[in-house]
């Protein structure tokens, strides 16, 4: 698993992207397992998530983020990144970011891919 905490902080809100290889919606749920085994991410506002599965099944769930899950979704389908669950995570801070959030969930996935592409 690799995770980057503290990518972005607006107005309260606090964001982490984590992310890892896995198969299946099994591996998909063992991972958002362990995740959730830190209690900071367990009590998080929201765990969005997206994979594309090597069968080309696109898997994806907003936690609450109401279309998140699409934009991390879109962002690996363009990097044809297989096989591998992206995870935002954020943590709410009481202020709402109306469409800002979006641009901070596709800089979270950014930071994480540009983190995987450095090994």
């Amino acid at each position: 698993m690799r995770q980057l905490t503290g990518v972005i902080s607006d107005r309260g809100s606090k964001y982490a992207v984590s992310g890892g290889p896995v198969e299946d919606k099994s591996g998909i749920d063992a991972f958002l397992k362990t995740l959730k085994r830190d209690k900071k991410f367990a009590k998080a506002t929201h765990n969005s998530w997206a994979a594309l599965l090597s069968d080309g099944t696109p898997l994806k769930n907003d936690d609450g983020e109401s279309g998140a899950g699409m934009v991390i979704l879109r962002m690996l389908e363009r990097e044809g990144l297989m096989d591998h669950v992206i995870v935002v995570t954020r943590w709410y801070g009481g202020k709402h970011l109306g469409g800002d959030r979006f641009r901070h969930v596709q800089d979270c996935v950014r930071a994480y891919l540009g983190a995987r592409a450095c090994g």
